[in-house]
């Protein structure tokens, strides 16, 4: 994310390569399939890891699809995909392999983020629909070329952020549409952490070496260091492969709230942080804060991953009408109705005075005085729950599913996807800078 000289012009030349992503792959073009309502869905998998794992789990209550093959670069997680998906699944450390085959229709990315643009223009140019784990960019120059990938060979790819597919999300967008907190003016959101898996000293296997790990094929077009079991099986931890808290939570964060309040991103951003706990050898801050400008209001982001208390995210949406808050299960209105007049304070006078005043108040503000007066002032309360044991990584797939079916476009298309994930990095870029930051959010570039 450093902007040197360097780094500049490579993300120039990516940016300009957008526009002229070859028609003609290595692979022969086909066109979509056409499923029956009896018909499976093939689906690969490339990137093996704990997140790639798990999301293909909750998938698998979706009916209508199958997982034929895996891809990875370490052996141990093959062969556990075999383990827990059928023996009979493909197997391989290379990609294109996958997509070599006719029969495969889609591929799960759940490689790490300086992978997302590479993998998700090999699989849409060889004919496959893509489901692509958040954040979908990597760096700015990523957005465009995926963007511009989808359209040219007419592939559906979804981003894997699935607030946009949960009810929780979908009542909260219900309310606020409905005016029910009135004008907005600020949204807090906060993700912390308090545990060492939280903060991704995810656990590297005892057979971790460079037989077993493909170091070159892990690392791809990343500048290149020495074998480092930490890079690869850390590697949320640097950002030669990954985008911090900023793409890994912050992207959350923005997807909820572009898809709740149905803004297109920030103009300008602010954020600080540091590095405070996790001294392990990582290059990306534990704690970071950003202040995004929306116009005529503005999100407040907070992510701590030396939190000293239970760990949780959440939101508030702070109206002129009242609040609305998100947690993990459920989205709560508290409304506390404006005051329309002017209010008094005579308890200083005298009570002749004090009565006189408020008989001429309850004249001149009717309105206000029978609320101040009355059960009106009452805050209300309106509460939504999701269902016990409700997964919103299962609608999401059942969301992209459909559209691999029908062509509609997806719930979170490439650009929903890239305007969440480049107000995210616009935190890093501020922090790194030390300086505002400035977006476009309509055209999707940095300004300035």
């Amino acid at each position: 994310m450093t902007l040197n000289r360097r780094t500049f012009l490579r993300h120039a030349g990516l940016a300009a390569a957008a526009t002229q992503i070859p028609l003609v792959s290595p692979w022969a073009q086909t066109p979509a399939r056409t499923f029956g309502p009896n018909d499976q869905i093939q689906v690969a998998l490339i990137g093996a890891g704990g997140r790639g794992q798990s999301i293909t789990r909750a998938a698998l209550a979706v009916p209508g699809w199958k997982l034929v093959a895996a891809a990875d670069c370490y052996d141990g997680r093959l062969a556990h995909c075999k383990e827990i998906f059928g023996s009979d699944i493909q197997t391989t450390r290379d990609y294109k392999e996958l997509l070599a085959r006719k029969d495969i229709d889609a591929v799960v990315i759940g490689a790490p983020d300086h992978w997302h643009r590479q993998i998700s223009l090999d699989a849409m140019a060889a004919g496959k629909d893509v489901y692509c784990e958040k954040p979908m960019i990597h760096e700015y120059a990523d957005g465009p070329l995926m963007i511009e990938g989808a359209k040219k060979y007419n592939r559906i790819l979804q981003v894997g952020s699935q607030r946009v597919s949960s009810v929780i999300y979908a009542k909260a967008k219900e309310l606020f549409e409905s005016g029910a907190i009135g004008k907005l003016n600020m949204v807090q959101a906060h993700w912390d952490r308090n545990s060492a898996q939280g903060a991704w000293q995810y656990t590297i296997p005892l057979d971790a070496n460079p037989q077993t790990c493909d170091w070159p094929r892990f690392e791809g077009s990343a500048p290149k260091h020495p074998w480092d079991p930490q890079r690869f099986f850390q590697w949320r931890e640097f950002k030669d492969y990954g985008t911090g808290v900023a793409g890994d939570l912050f992207v959350h964060l923005f997807t909820g709230t572009h898809f709740i309040t149905g803004a297109l991103g920030p103009t300008r951003a602010y954020a600080t942080g540091g590095l405070r706990y996790w001294k392990d050898g990582r290059d990306v801050p534990d704690v970071l804060m950003g202040l995004f400008d929306y116009g005529d209001w503005n999100l407040d982001l907070r992510v701590n991953f030396v939190d000293g208390g239970e760990e949780g995210e959440g939101f508030t949406f702070t109206g002129s009408e009242g609040t609305m808050e998100i947690t993990g299960g459920g989205v709560t209105v508290n409304r506390v109705p404006r005051e329309l007049g002017p209010g008094y304070s005579v308890g200083s006078f005298t009570a002749a005075m004090q009565k006189q005043l408020v008989e001429q108040y309850a004249q001149k503000y009717s309105e206000d005085y029978k609320r101040r007066t009355s059960a009106l002032t009452d805050t209300k309360l309106e509460t939504y729950h999701a269902p016990r044991g409700y997964d919103d990584v299962v609608d999401h797939f059942r969301n992209f599913f459909n559209s691999v079916r029908t062509r509609q476009q997806p719930v979170e298309d490439a650009t929903f996807g890239y305007r969440a994930a480049g107000a995210a990095l616009l935190s890093m870029l501020s922090m790194e800078k030390g300086t505002v930051v400035h977006w476009d959010p309509v055209a999707m570039k940095l300004k300035g």
